[in-house]
């Protein structure tokens, strides 16, 4: 029998499996605002219209951008965040911006 050498796609999600487990491709980044988990998306995966919450600006289909939540648990699907990669990079030097009725 041949060996697998790459694990199957349920195998590299973390211990909380299902879709709020970790995959390859997320990573955990430490900063003043917090722990995060992040998650980038491209260009071609990128099928609906965000809302950057950085600079408030839409991020158009088609365009690659990363999706962040907090990793401590605390939230839900629902506080997960798409954000352009540079507003992401750049969060701590400015103000996030809330719209009005969030």
């Amino acid at each position: 029998m041949p060996r697998r050498n790459r694990p199957h796609r349920s195998e590299r999600r973390g211990p909380e499996g299902g879709g709020g487990g970790w995959s390859s491709l997320e990573s955990r980044e430490s900063s003043p605002d917090g722990d995060w988990i992040v998650r980038p998306i491209a260009g071609a995966a990128a099928g609906k219209v965000y809302r950057c919450p950085g600079c408030d600006h839409e991020i158009p289909v088609g365009v690659a951008h990363i999706v962040a939540w907090r990793a401590d648990g605390i939230g839900s699907v629902d506080d997960r965040r798409h954000w352009h990669r540079a507003c992401w990079n750049n969060r701590g030097h400015r103000r996030v911006s809330r719209r009005p009725g969030r």
